[in-house]
């Protein structure tokens, strides 16, 4: 029988009540603790962490190419120190390893700290570090929040959902053996998405899914698959954290003061939705592990 997937979800800022420390994402961390597998046995063993004071190594993350760790989902909410130099050469090193890594942000250059981050740090673009290649998508897209610049897609109100195009061919990441046409068909939407992309030479990796800005039109990336090789495990650039926050999922479980935008709860009232980013979630569980989410599909 194996054993569960031991999975770290973490922060990249002390936890600082009026921000987004990991309280704010305690119904991730609540659903992956809950899921079970074909045996009924706990499926993952989650823990979840704020980092240490910025500026030194953080115990756990300067050390986790030496810990038990399946895989690391880290949220990148800092404003660019949230990863020392001991950080990133631990987390790559966990990569190299064959374990399994996650890192998201959020619009301009919040979360910019993973820039430092070798391979899937070099599929996150930012305002003032490594912007988007593309010139013409340096221009604000959001406009309701006139002080958050581009990178800041528009996906919709935070507490609504976004309906994503998949990249074919479809990745297993976005099967979905509930849905009708089998895959994953929503996210949950944010007012400034962050930009994501393939590396320049970078053959492990491809876009999986895009979203489309609901001011411009415009489409844009939402995640980045990188695929195992003899060089690293597992990994995924996502556009946002907030795809997995528990503000986007329901906004009644509160946000910091300094998020000024209506949200919205179209996502409250859609059970396709809900499961669609439920599923989306456990097969990354499973596929950051290593595991074979095939056989995990086909006996759910």
């Amino acid at each position: 029988m194996p054993a569960p997937i031991r999975i770290l979800l973490q922060t990249t800022i002390p936890t600082v009540a009026d921000d987004w420390h990991i309280g704010r994402f305690s119904m991730l961390r609540d659903y992956l603790s809950s899921l079970t597998d074909e045996n009924g046995q706990p499926l993952c063993a989650v823990t979840a962490r704020d980092r240490t004071a910025p500026g030194t190594p953080d115990p756990v993350l300067s050390t986790i190419d030496q810990s038990d760790f399946d895989e690391l989902w880290l949220f990148a909410v800092d404003t660019g120190d949230g990863l020392t130099e001991a950080d990133c050469q631990a987390i790559s090193r966990f990569r190299e390893r064959g374990r399994g890594l996650l890192v998201t942000r959020d619009h301009m250059d919040l979360g910019c700290s993973v820039c430092t981050l070798t391979g899937v740090g070099s599929a996150h673009f930012f305002h003032s570090t490594r912007p988007e290649p593309d010139p013409a998508r340096h221009v604000a897209d959001d406009r309701e929040t006139s002080y958050i610049l581009w990178p800041n897609y528009h996906s919709g109100a935070n507490g609504d959902f976004q309906t994503i195009t998949i990249a074919d061919p479809p990745h297993i990441l976005l099967s979905d053996p509930s849905a009708a046409d089998g895959l994953v068909r929503y996210l949950p939407s944010h007012p400034h998405e962050g930009a994501v992309g393939v590396p320049e030479d970078e053959t492990s990796a491809r876009v999986i899914a895009t979203g489309v800005s609901q001011v411009s039109g415009n489409r844009f990336n939402l995640a980045i698959a990188f695929e195992p090789t003899a060089d690293g495990g597992p990994a995924l650039a996502q556009s946002t954290f907030h795809h997995f926050a528990d503000y986007n999922l329901d906004p009644a479980k509160g946000c910091p003061t300094f998020v000024s935008e209506k949200p919205g709860n179209s996502l409250a009232h859609s059970p396709e939705a809900q499961q669609s980013i439920r599923q989306y979630v456990r097969n990354l569980a499973i596929w950051l592990a290593g595991r074979p989410l095939d056989r995990d599909i086909q006996t759910r």
